[in-house]
């Protein structure tokens, strides 16, 4: 297994500071929060628009000893709140660079996160406007819900130009933690989707999850 754990929480709006005061209190040195949608995993409830809530991504990075004793303290302070109230999953990092210095894991031949993985976390990076059909497309084929990280492309030197200066599109980055079974159905699902049909219009793949854990009342 890797030295780090990389800890994601997916929590409302407004409420990552509840994760990351925890996390502080279990042995973190802090983290990095961005700000997503939720988009509902009930497809009737997405179409009319009313599924969709704003939410607060947290990424914590800890060495893997003290990831469980941080997991932990998450999962209680959220006991307080609603059934549902968000979730949270670990990712292996075999490297972390601090300070100007990079340390590396001890990975045994190569060996990542055990072979048992039970769930992966899909990453769809789209031009901005598609995520909900990229969603839609996956629900058809297995996945329930997901969030949507607004987020923009890098320019080449080749790229087409506006007055001199580089057109970057937007993108979304539509996040999805799905059953290990149904992984390949949902990406050949958004693979056939008319808007990827275009080289360079989206790239999708994938992650090992561990650890995934309901946050919320039980």
């Amino acid at each position: 297994m890797s030295r780090f754990r990389l800890l994601v929480s997916i929590v409302p709006h407004n409420m990552a500071e509840l994760i990351s005061n925890a996390a502080v209190s279990a042995g973190s040195f802090g983290g990095t929060v961005a700000m997503g949608r939720g988009i509902s995993a009930n497809a009737f409830i997405a179409a009319l628009g009313i599924g969709d809530s704003m939410k607060d991504i947290v990424y914590i990075l800890t060495e893997d000893q003290n990831h469980r004793a941080i997991c932990k303290a998450i999962e209680d302070v959220c006991q307080k709140k609603h059934r549902g109230f968000g979730m949270m999953f670990c990712l292996d990092a075999d490297s972390m660079t601090k300070a100007g210095n990079v340390t590396h894991s001890s990975l045994q031949g190569g060996a990542g996160m055990a072979n048992d993985v039970e769930r992966d976390l899909i990453t769809v990076i789209i031009n901005k406007g598609y995520a909900d059909d990229a969603m839609a497309a996956a629900r058809k084929a297995g996945a329930g819900g997901g969030t949507v990280i607004n987020a923009r492309g890098t320019a080449r030197e080749d790229d087409a130009k506006f007055f001199g200066m580089h057109i970057v599109p937007e993108k979304e980055m539509l996040c999805m933690v799905v059953e290990h079974e149904k992984k390949e159905s949902v990406l050949e699902a958004i693979r056939t989707l008319p808007c990827l049909a275009e080289p360079g219009s989206g790239i999708a793949y994938c992650s090992g999850v561990s650890e995934f854990v309901m946050l919320g009342k039980k």
